[in-house]
């Protein structure tokens, strides 16, 4: 997915515990639709977290599904967290591999990379969609590292239970537990399943965090808080949520990192950096991705 590819997001500021309520605006891409939750217009990222979509759901008839051309990277790691559905991801580094529900796919972009997204071995049925994809800028002194790609299977991520939400560390510590994922500054990411009527308070001692509802609705300080929006918790604040129905709430947060320049797919602290990739990007510095002989050319 690209910066560019969805429209602003909608911030409402509010009060007490809630210092901010961001509606994503939802884009119809042709194969699915997906809600640009993360850079809003007040709330630029949360902890390291720079970019966060949700992808669909979407349903595809037999023949057709998810296909991301070939597109370059630079200054993040890109993670890829499935509700629903088959992603071939493709990259320069030559991984091929699909990724399935509950799996990571932690990609380093750091001095650059390019990978596209495919659909699977589900595009000859009726087939479903449906997940976060998220970007982390990674901190100043480590933008230029070198690229990487690790992908981690849903069995080796740590769960824990509390007050009847079952919680997947995506990546960070929370309740005694760790996530494998590497995590290049302190970072939190979590996904939470609440059955309705059960409860869950936001770990607390980060400098920033935030909850996203993917499906169902929850409660928190009065507040019914709907599918499809994200809340910023003012700082400090002890945030419990209560599901309303059956929900799916994902957690983000982490240290904050300091401003950060985006254009298109290029992630940096400095201007020039960006206008570097740009021109890298057209004369095919940033090499190819074996298997997958197409490319998105640069935005005009």
């Amino acid at each position: 997915m690209s910066y560019r590819d969805a429209p602003q997001p909608v911030c409402e500021a509010a009060s007490g515990p809630i210092h901010l309520v961001i509606r994503p605006k939802e884009k119809d891409l042709g194969e699915f639709t997906v809600r640009r939750v993360l850079p809003a217009p007040e709330q630029r990222m949360v902890g390291p977290f720079v970019f966060f979509d949700h992808m669909g759901p979407a349903e595809f008839p037999p023949g057709q599904g998810i296909q991301v051309r070939p597109h370059p990277h630079i200054g993040i790691a890109t993670i890829t967290y499935l509700f629903e559905g088959e992603i071939v991801h493709r990259d320069s580094l030559g991984f091929h591999l699909p990724i399935y529900p509950g799996a990571v796919n932690l990609m380093t972009a750091g001095r650059g990379i390019v990978h596209s997204e495919r659909a699977g071995s589900d595009l000859d049925q009726v087939s479903r969609l449906h997940g976060i994809q998220s970007w982390m800028a990674l901190p100043e002194g480590q933008e230029e590292i070198e690229p990487a790609f690790v992908h981690t299977p849903a069995a080796e991520l740590p769960e824990v239970t509390r007050d009847g939400a079952t919680i997947r560390i995506i990546i960070g510590e929370a309740f005694g537990e760790v996530s494998p994922v590497q995590a290049y500054s302190r970072t939190l990411y979590l996904d939470c399943r609440l059955p309705a009527g059960s409860t869950f308070t936001l770990p607390d001692g980060y400098a920033e965090i935030a909850f996203y509802v993917a499906s169902g609705q929850v409660i928190t300080e009065g507040v019914d808080v709907p599918e499809g929006t994200m809340i910023v918790p003012g700082a400090g604040m002890n945030v419990r949520l209560q599901a309303a129905e059956d929900s799916r709430v994902m957690v983000v947060g982490g240290e904050r990192l300091g401003r950060r320049r985006m254009w298109w797919n290029f992630v940096s602290t400095s201007a020039a950096r960006i206008e570097q990739a740009k021109r890298d990007w057209r004369s095919g510095a940033f090499g190819a991705v074996p298997g997958d002989d197409q490319f998105i050319p640069l935005p005009e």
